[in-house]
């Protein structure tokens, strides 16, 4: 590429990018070892993607917040969180969430709360922020996993679709043209 070609767009065999999120006071304190956060990397690398980014933060809606807005500034990819979508008094991860999404993805959080007896008491929310995918999960690291290999198989045609790439949907409406 020369300095006057732009920077080309990434395509079907760009790797998925991915970010993750751990809200936690126990783990800011480092009183708490950060194994949700682990495991979503761990399972997020197995499933192919390229994790770029996994930081912590404290429970409550402004850091959640004020985490996700910097997380997904200029990034295209998946931003999953784990902890805070339960009922305690400082778990304010869904409002934190819902404050930045500019939409809502409801279906996503719905399926992720289908895959186990006690994803009915997460208040996880799902949805977009400019071309990112932001997904609450569980702190227990299990739930946080279970819960994103609930939606892991739609998660790179949806990305796909928020960097308008083509997609069989797009090569099938236009008889195979994706421009």
């Amino acid at each position: 590429m020369t300095a006057a070609e732009p920077p080309s767009e990434p395509t079907d065999s760009s790797p998925l990018r991915a970010k993750v999120l751990t809200v936690s006071d126990g783990v800011m304190a480092g009183t708490r070892e950060d194994r949700g956060g682990a495991g979503l990397v761990a399972r997020l690398v197995q499933a192919g993607f390229e994790v770029v980014a996994s930081q912590v933060t404290g429970d409550g809606r402004e850091t959640v917040g004020e985490a996700l807005v910097e997380l997904a500034e200029g990034f295209a990819g998946l931003i999953v969180t784990t902890g805070g979508t339960g009922f305690g008094a400082r778990d304010l991860t869904p409002e934190g969430t819902l404050v930045v999404l500019d939409r809502q993805a409801p279906g996503l959080a719905e399926a992720m709360r289908l895959v186990s007896p006690l994803g009915r008491l997460s208040r996880a929310v799902a949805g977009t922020r400019g071309r990112a995918l932001i997904l609450n999960t569980p702190g227990s690291p299990a739930g946080a996993v279970e819960c994103l290999e609930a939606v892991l198989d739609v998660v790179p045609h949806a990305l796909r679709l928020l960097a308008d790439q083509a997609t069989e949907h797009t090569a099938q409406a236009t008889g195979g043209r994706t421009n």
